[in-house]
């Protein structure tokens, strides 16, 4: 009974602080992708998708709490998919403003970029308790880890592009921030298949003791 008790109120100490994590990430989402658009920034842009991504990663991560194995691989293997698809998005946008051109506003992805590396300090210091947890719960603490170090690439883009009055530097933290992405999400894709074949195991393992 105390064991029962327990595991719930760790669910339920989970599920608070993936919420609130959840809404601190939606909310600067919808910022940096409406100041990206004002400031011409692939940066910004490329770390607002990111917001996204992990957005969804941690609504993934809420619905897989006090769920099974095999749930929690699957809503990761989704996570994982889904931040590959945004990172090849991102790439191609970059791609896009490459050939076409852009003139970033440093000042605006300054700013901008030292607010979302606040809140994803914020998270960082919520998750980390858990970056040792189950395959969604660490997918979300490397969320806001790769999170802080793109921001203090923005804000090193940010101050490149001002003082050498280019927009190359943005282009390429934009795609940095890309790749990151993408190779979290290959990390996340393959431990969520890890996961699913230890849960395809235990359930044959659990088939055959009840044969036996």
């Amino acid at each position: 009974m105390s064991s029962c008790c327990g595991a719930e109120a760790k669910n339920a100490k989970e599920r608070r602080l993936l919420w609130i994590v959840l809404i601190l990430n939606f909310s600067m989402f919808v910022v940096e992708f409406i100041a990206g658009w004002l400031a011409n920034s692939s940066g910004l842009l490329a770390d607002s998708l990111d917001m996204l991504a992990d957005a969804a990663v941690y609504s993934l991560s809420l619905y897989a709490v006090g769920k099974s194995l095999l749930h929690k691989g699957r809503a990761a293997l989704a996570n994982g998919y889904l931040q590959l698809s945004l990172g090849l998005l991102v790439l191609l946008d970059v791609a896009r403003r490459i050939w076409l051109g852009s003139e970033p506003q440093s000042d605006l992805m300054f700013s901008i970029g030292f607010m979302a590396l606040i809140i994803n300090m914020i998270c960082f210091g919520i998750l980390y308790q858990f970056r040792q947890g189950d395959v969604n719960l660490k997918a979300s603490w490397i969320c806001s880890r790769n999170d802080m170090l793109a921001n203090i690439g923005i804000l090193i883009s940010a101050f490149l592009v001002g003082r050498l009055n280019t927009a190359w530097p943005d282009w390429a933290i934009g795609s940095v921030i890309a790749i990151i992405v993408i190779h979290s999400s290959i990390a996340i894709i393959r431990e969520a298949k890890e996961s699913l074949k230890e849960s395809e195991s235990q359930k044959i393992a659990e088939s055959n003791d009840s044969i036996a």
